[in-house]
């Protein structure tokens, strides 16, 4: 018997980088951003009031805190998210989408989606897409950090 669980993880991890490759190019020539910088905005459009402490953000990105405040910073000279501390707890502060940063979002989105199909179209069936995708949402169902 052989073991079926390392070559699905191998090729997993391998195709995570090359979709990270592709889509941090294409999103950094259109609109300045990587990947992760677009999901970390995408986040705080999800959130609430759109924002988010760094810890919560972390959370949603399976990240540190510390990488969050590495990420924000050139967001935050960018204009696209601000710092807001919290009312009750001035040790707490969050993350905070901007209008400028809304706009990038809703742009980087289209680009994005536009990318995302470019990775299938020529080699798998809409059928085979979305079997994939209810895969892969199986594997991470019960995590937090969903954009869908």
């Amino acid at each position: 018997m052989t073991n079926q669980a390392f070559p699905a993880i191998a090729h997993l991890l391998r195709a995570h980088t090359v979709v990270e490759e592709r889509l941090s190019g294409e999103l950094s020539a259109v609109h300045g951003l990587s990947l992760k910088e677009l999901l970390l905005l995408m986040f705080l459009e999800k959130a609430p009031a759109s924002r988010l402490s760094r810890v919560e953000l972390a959370r949603c990105m399976h990240t540190s805190a510390s990488t969050i405040t590495r990420q924000a910073a050139p967001l935050e000279k960018r204009g696209l998210v601000g710092r807001d501390v919290d009312a009750r707890d001035a040790r707490l502060s969050y993350v905070v989408l901007t209008p400028t940063g809304q706009q990038l979002v809703e742009d980087a989105r289209a680009t994005f989606e536009r990318s995302s199909s470019t990775f299938f179209r020529d080699r798998w069936t809409d059928d085979e897409i979305a079997g994939l995708s209810e895969l892969l949402g199986r594997l991470t169902v019960s995590l937090p950090g969903s954009l869908i």
